[in-house]
């Protein structure tokens, strides 16, 4: 039989995008999740990216987000449809902060960009924090893709932290920072019958 985190996989790894406000950049894994922003972004799925954290750890992966922007801006994209949230150092505060910026400006619709690794944890947790504030907000997965799971990425091997990603889901589980596969679920359920 089938288990809720599978299921909670396949639904994540599969989500159906909606126009939406914005697509949320998670700094993070160097320079290999902008280009996904950034081509949502050109396909016209949202008019703004918020470039979320205020880390820098170069042998961590954590770009800091002067060094990843003239990426960004050398794409075309315009510096005036960026926001850099900085406050933030982990996922569960990206989560707090990005869900904060959406309710200044009354978004409803956010699309969650990290690499596909990260997208799990990164999804649960934004789900929790959009739960906790029952504020209706419809989040979409977009992860990056074509990053390859058994070459070092420069910071580890990301088959190997794809195993350390579930045990995180576990540790953060416990502390009620993510939301319950069931929660998944029924999210879903109702997103689908939201858009």
């Amino acid at each position: 039989m089938i288990t809720d985190r599978e299921k909670c996989i396949a639904i994540i790894d599969n989500d159906c995008l909606q126009k939406s406000d914005a697509i949320v950049l998670l700094e993070g894994d160097g320079l290999h999740r902008f280009q996904k922003a950034v081509g949502l972004f050109k396909e016209g799925w949202a008019n703004k990216i918020i470039f979320s954290g205020g880390i820098t750890d170069y042998e961590y992966g954590s770009y800091p987000f002067n060094d990843v922007l003239p990426h960004i801006l050398a794409t075309g994209i315009p510096n005036e449809a960026i926001i850099h949230e900085n406050k933030s150092l982990n996922t569960k505060e990206q989560a707090i902060e990005v869900i904060k910026i959406a309710q200044t400006h009354n978004w409803k619709k956010l699309i969650l960009v990290a690499s596909h690794e990260h997208q799990y944890r990164a999804y649960l947790t934004f789900l929790r924090q959009v739960l906790d504030l029952n504020n209706n907000i419809v989040l979409f997965n977009s992860p990056a893709r074509n990053l390859g799971w058994f070459s070092d990425s420069g910071w580890g091997i990301r088959f190997e932290r794809l195993e350390l990603e579930f045990e995180r889901i576990e540790k953060y589980s416990s502390l009620g920072h993510l939301a319950t596969y069931k929660e998944v679920i029924e999210y879903q359920q109702w997103k689908e019958l939201q858009v």
